[in-house]
């Protein structure tokens, strides 16, 4: 069994009885750093997760990721099991956790759009295409792509082309 720190199961408890197991608003003790230390520790544990927030919805907001996307707290199975609470596995499915998707028009929408032909793109055509330098197309495809969104990028060399990347 988990050990908690009161805070934590206070967390988890208040979270257990919200719609959709909302882990905010934090008790109003827990405020700055403390808070993110709390959280950071829940967060490694498994006993929370962050999931996209709808801020036209009024969704609490945790954090902002700097693209204009809120990320809120919501408890884990894991988490409700740490302060006694079975999971409720009888009722309807949960819904799916909230992915993220990139905006339209953006340049990432262009990465992937280009990434989805089936010729796939050079790192020299994504440069062309999106005015980004060649480090921050590769990071691009293994942060947001493949950490951020789980896609799959793979890489093959064609002669004449150089290497070219596909999803």
């Amino acid at each position: 069994m988990t050990q908690l720190s009161d805070t934590q199961a206070i967390i988890l408890s208040a979270a257990a009885q919200r719609p959709e197991l909302i882990a905010l608003p934090l008790p109003e003790s827990l405020r700055g750093g403390a808070a993110a230390k709390v959280i950071g520790a829940m967060l490694a544990k498994g006993l929370l997760e962050e999931v996209e927030a709808d801020m036209r919805k009024g969704e609490p907001v945790w954090r902002e990721t700097g693209d204009g996307h809120g990320v809120m707290l919501v408890a884990t199975d894991a988490g409700l099991a740490a302060v006694g609470i079975e999971p409720n596995t009888s009722a309807a499915p949960e819904p799916a956790p909230k992915t993220r998707t990139p905006r339209e028009g953006t340049k990432q929408a262009t990465l992937i759009a280009m990434l989805r032909t089936p010729d796939g793109a050079t790192i020299e055509e994504i440069m062309a295409a999106t005015g980004w330098q060649s480090h921050t197309v590769r990071g691009a495809m293994a942060g947001a792509l493949k950490k951020r969104l789980g896609l799959e990028v793979t890489s093959e060399k064609v002669e004449g082309r150089g290497r070219v990347y596909r999803l």
